[in-house]
């Protein structure tokens, strides 16, 4: 007896419906509209069609609407009035970059460095991933209900009643708190400092682009990332390799992504920021592209500064010392130093950033710059203070986990793990949760351990 493959005739096709937006280019047209425009991009005549595709509901006609954006957008040239240059390429940036020199000015101990650095990271995320996701309508007057306003401890589950639930869209059911987790819960930015301490462990300092996406695919699954990530796991599965799976139907190309993924490379580089910067741009090019890419290579820079120097301006410019001054990333630094530097107020600084970048959208909320410069004000206006600068980086909105986890980080490695509080390290009890694949749950002492046996 002979049997069709299709005995029933039906017609193959995917559930449109049950592809989460991340996977499917379609879902997100205006995400890529507002990209193109930002990077330069001559697509403004488009605007119409990318309206009409991102009103279709999900079904294969769209998908097919998508697949001409993309082509469209990948053949446009860009606009003669733009006045950056943002190349993604190491011997590019490297040739638009401004050399900064500090002087050294530190006496701690690199272990109590490298102590401060993981343990500031994981408060940082710790204290942001309780709120991740509210936006500062909501979050400034939870925190004033609460008497935490201006922000200076832990979100605990007691701040949280039924009352509570029933006045804010922001759901508090599934949120860690401090004062009941068993240490710090599995989060993707603390994650990713795990798993690339697995892969130098695995391939050396010298790792490749194709080790890192090797290692992706091998060490978590899909579910474990988001946004640019999630497309560039994807495009890995379907054979796109770095740079392609950056490049390849990737919306988020400029997301925040890669900045949370750089701090391990400032950790084993520690005094040379030009090794760590390099790293990251190893890293950071499988799935970004430009202010993306800097991004990283940003964070990375800096934390590898900090480790000879606690001056937080020298600090800033050693992470700008690796990006080019042609990018929209440097020039939006600076602002917010120059802003700083002529006396603009905190509160002023903030609300600038607010006023340039809209929370409420995925793209505002997500890209790298906006991001970014919060880290940077609240390094500047935080003055050397650690609860006090993870604090302003979280109550000011946008990505707070991730945010205060870099802030963290960065004074961590500073000023070491004598500058922070115990009521800051205390709730992490030595503990990390992860769900990398064959590591699962680490004391964080292990891994400083292993940390210092990666500096050469």
């Amino acid at each position: 007896m002979k049997f069709k493959l299709n005995e029933l005739n039906i017609q193959m096709s995917p559930d449109y419906t049950k592809i989460n937006e991340w996977d499917f280019y379609s879902s997100d047209v205006l995400t890529e509209f507002q990209q193109c425009i930002d990077e330069g991009l001559d697509v403004a005549e488009f605007n119409d069609r990318f309206i009409a595709v991102s009103e279709m509901d999900n079904c294969e006609e769209k998908n097919k609407e998508g697949d001409r954006l993309f082509s469209l957008v990948s053949k446009t040239e860009m606009r003669n009035d733009y006045p950056y240059n943002e190349p993604s390429d190491l011997n590019s940036i490297r040739e638009l970059t401004k050399a900064h020199s500090y002087q050294m000015n530190n006496t701690i101990k690199l272990n109590d460095k490298i102590t401060g650095a993981w343990m500031g990271r994981i408060c940082g995320c710790m204290l942001g991933k309780t709120v991740e996701g509210i936006r500062t309508d909501e979050l400034i007057p939870f925190l004033k209900e609460t008497d935490n306003y201006p922000m200076q401890r832990y979100i605990l589950s007691t701040d949280i009643t039924d009352e509570t639930k029933s006045r804010y869209k922001f759901g508090f059911n599934n949120n860690c708190f401090a004062d009941t987790s068993d240490g710090m819960p599995v989060d993707d930015d603390t994650n990713y400092t795990v798993l690339y301490q697995e892969i130098i462990e695995k391939y050396g300092l010298n790792f490749s682009s194709e080790d890192i996406a090797d290692s992706w695919i091998g060490y978590q699954s899909r579910n474990a990332y988001f946004t640019a990530e999630r497309v560039a796991y994807c495009n890995f599965i379907n054979g796109f390799r770095p740079p392609l799976s950056a490049m390849y139907k990737n919306p988020y190309r400029e997301y925040i992504g890669a900045q949370i993924r750089g701090d391990y490379f400032g950790y084993v580089n520690p005094g040379n920021p030009e090794r760590a910067s390099e790293m990251a741009w190893r890293d950071a090019r499988i799935s970004h592209t430009k202010n993306g890419i800097y991004g990283e290579m940003f964070v990375s820079a800096m934390i590898a500064v900090a480790a000879e120097t606690n001056c937080i301006k020298d600090i800033i410019f050693g992470g700008l010392s690796q990006i080019p001054y042609t990018s929209r990333l440097y020039c939006e630094i600076m602002s917010v130093l120059r802003d700083f530097e002529n006396g603009v107020s905190q509160e002023q600084c903030f609300n600038n950033i607010h006023s340039k970048y809209d929370e409420h959208t995925g793209y505002g909320w997500c890209h790298t710059i906006p991001n970014a410069m919060i880290v940077v004000s609240s390094l500047l206006y935080g003055n050397g203070d650690f609860g006090r600068s993870i604090c302003m980086a979280v109550e000011t909105g946008f990505d707070t986990d991730c945010n205060a986890a870099t802030v963290g980080s960065v004074l961590g490695m500073a000023f070491g793990i004598n500058n922070i509080p115990e009521k800051w390290t205390d709730p992490l009890c030595d503990t990390l949760h992860t769900s990398i694949f064959g590591v699962g749950t680490v004391r964080i002492s292990d891994r400083i351990k292993m940390t210092l046996k990666h500096i050469v």
